[in-house]
């Protein structure tokens, strides 16, 4: 390593999602079935990663009522609404909340990204996504979704009206001048007046620039769009993959793609996710992830299985493997880069469809490891040492025994090797310094008072 060079650390973002990340976890005798709408429930989450130090926390989200409701607890707290009450629960953590540019407008999710930024002193963040799914579009008008191309385009002007949005106030605009009478300086606001495909939008936000002058923006799209719109906007990118060759595919050629885009691709971050089954020993590990298959019901996971490869209902059975015959990527119009990865698992372990579910089952795709806080430890340091990661998505199967158990076992480990921090740096730091990223410069910077 360069003398005096600040050694490269990891990045921590905690994925919360009800019970856990195993379709299954709901079943177990610990599980709060209930737990998904409770505040109490996420609280404790979001104060276990902050003992932890992660960097930041996330909370996934979609428009629509998943249709199977025996298969896990459904519907889910309003993200922005659940992270702004989080926000005076925790002091340090980052707060990412999903937002689709789909069913969404510009300025009204400007501000509240912006908002909770202001109440959360600087720790928010957008993880941005065009939302696939027929089920959603119904819910907005639409008959069918948009195409996945689209969907991308749409998405890429919204990022551009909400940075005009987020940039119409100076950092200085207020003036609060109580002697003078003057609260404002309306010659620092900058109307959007954005005129577009997609989206028409005249005025300023009314809400003044946020600490972080934007949320830390994130990305979750491997899909050929996903990977130029994340060249373009993203900052830290969420993704799936199951090898290290794989990741490290996938990480060289986000950061030459980003490159390419003219950005910096030290300010892209990406965080792979990983879903952790934790043992004393590799027999405790195994017998843990065995309850959890255990405690699957097969035939939920068929149909969501058939969905998901575009397939009629009734296809698939279960103890035989996929069809031989099935799309190509370039005809899906929904998760394009997450059919792929179910596809390659299915061929390239020549998996039934019960056996498929259960790889499913834990992380919908990402990679799972069983084994000891050792073993864990190890297999994180190789990614992130391998040109692999900049940092890991966590996801874990049960919750919160499972956070708990990687913060009170992994994290130390990772410490004791160098790769994490040992406490915040500094209890004022943004989301986006903590990612090690700047501070959008503002576009209208106030000219200097000219010299007498």
């Amino acid at each position: 390593m360069t003398r005096g060079k600040t050694p490269r650390r990891l990045h921590l973002n905690a994925f919360l999602m009800n019970t856990g990340h195993h379709e299954a976890s709901w079943r177990l005798p610990e599980s709060d079935p209930y737990a998904h709408v409770d505040l109490r429930h996420y609280v404790r989450l979001a104060r276990i990663a902050e003992r932890g130090t992660f960097d930041s926390l996330f909370l996934a989200d979609g428009p629509q009522l998943w249709s199977n409701l025996a298969q896990r607890p459904a519907g889910a707290l309003e993200p922005l609404t659940l992270l702004t009450a989080l926000a005076t629960a925790t002091e340090h953590i980052g707060l990412i909340a999903t937002a689709s540019t789909s069913y969404n407008s510009p300025y009204n999710l400007a501000r509240k990204l912006a908002s909770l930024d202001i109440i959360s002193g600087g720790r928010a963040g957008w993880n941005i996504v065009t939302t696939a799914g027929a089920e959603a579009a119904r819910n907005f008008g639409l008959a069918e979704e948009p195409a996945h191309a689209e969907r991308y385009a749409r998405a890429a002007e919204f990022l551009d009206v909400a940075r005009k949005l987020w940039d119409s106030w100076e950092d200085d605009t207020i003036v609060a001048d109580k002697a003078a009478g003057v609260w404002g300086d309306d010659s620092r606001i900058h109307p959007a007046r954005h005129q577009g495909t997609y989206f028409s939008v005249a005025g300023a936000l009314n809400v003044p620039r946020s600490p972080q002058g934007y949320p830390l923006l994130v990305q979750a799209g491997s899909s050929e769009d996903g990977k130029a719109f994340a060249a373009r906007y993203a900052e830290a990118v969420f993704t799936a993959q199951r090898t290290l060759a794989d990741a490290q595919a996938f990480y060289a050629d986000l950061k030459s793609r980003t490159g390419r885009a003219g950005r910096d691709p030290g300010h892209i971050k990406v965080l792979p996710g990983i879903v952790p089954v934790l043992g004393s020993t590799q027999a405790e590990a195994r017998a843990a992830e065995q309850l959890l298959e255990d405690h699957i019901v097969y035939e939920h996971g068929v149909g969501r299985l058939e969905s998901l490869l575009t397939l009629p209902a009734g296809t698939l059975k279960l103890d035989e493997r996929l069809p031989s015959e099935l799309p190509p990527e370039s005809a899906i119009e929904g998760a394009k880069s997450r059919y792929t990865l179910v596809v390659e698992l299915a061929r390239r372990e020549r998996l039934t469809v019960r056996q498929l579910i259960a790889r499913l089952g834990g992380g919908r795709g990402h990679l799972t490891f069983t084994g000891t806080p050792e073993q864990v430890a190890g297999q994180i340091e190789t990614w992130f040492t391998q040109g692999a990661a900049d940092g890991f998505n966590i996801m874990p199967a049960v919750l919160p025994s499972g956070l708990d158990a990687f913060v009170e076992h992994v994290v130390p480990l990772l410490r004791a090797r160098g790769l994490f921090r040992t406490e915040y740096d500094d209890p004022r730091q943004t989301l986006r310094e903590r990612y090690g990223l700047p501070r959008p410069a503002h576009p209208y910077p106030t000219p200097a008072p000219a010299l007498v």
